[in-house]
């Protein structure tokens, strides 16, 4: 059977997250343990509220180590929500700007939308290719944000396979989605996205 760690680093929905996971029938522990989080098949990094207060608390568990250590030896690593974020080169907020684990260039800033926070329902608009998204085609999911990536820094041309990179509009376009070999994300919640959420949980599981 299949092992599934959520790195605890005092951010996330970690519960439901494990009963999501749980519930697709893998062996899955919450936990900080480094050892553990390097290993496991595949890791779930969730994150919920500031960008700053996420880093510190992923650095606090040597998490940046751990998801480029991961990444190197092929082993998948889902990030959720601000899990997504702070994947990212940068995050700005309140006009602090934070460092993020960069491993995609990008900036992390409050959405440009007449009704901030996005809260609520959304569909996402994925390549023809994704496989995260298999089978999903108009699929809605569940998002809870204030901030995100509106602008998309096009790796160098000489990259063999460029991310793939879903999008979903509210008030302008933003990243909802990346697919980057064995580094995934979502800014939505695929654990409180009901069916839709667990088919595309199940599909990451199935790269593992």
């Amino acid at each position: 059977m299949k092992k599934v760690v959520i790195l605890d680093y005092g951010s996330g929905n970690l519960r439901s997250a494990e009963r999501a996971v749980a519930r697709l029938g893998v062996e899955v522990e919450v936990t900080a343990e480094y050892e553990k989080a390097l290993n496991a098949d595949g890791l779930v990094v969730p994150g919920v509220g500031a960008f700053a207060a996420c880093m510190g608390g992923l650095k606090s568990v040597r998490g940046e180590r751990i998801i480029d250590r991961r990444l190197a030896g092929g082993q998948p690593v889902l990030g959720i929500c601000v899990g997504m974020q702070i994947l990212f080169e940068r995050g700005v907020e309140h006009g602090v700007e934070t460092a993020g684990c960069d491993e995609w260039p990008g900036t992390v800033e409050r959405l440009n939308a007449p009704v901030v926070p996005h809260m609520g329902w959304n569909t996402v608009d994925a390549p023809e290719d994704t496989v995260l998204f298999q089978g999903l085609g108009g699929a809605r999911f569940y998002f809870v944000h204030s901030y995100g990536v509106q602008k998309w820094e096009m790796p160098p041309s000489d990259v063999l396979e460029p991310p793939m990179v879903s999008w979903t509009t509210h008030g302008t376009p933003f990243v909802s989605a990346v697919e980057n070999g064995y580094l995934t994300a979502t800014q939505f919640h695929p654990e409180k996205s009901g069916d839709a959420g667990a088919e595309m949980l199940r599909n990451w599981l199935a790269t593992l």
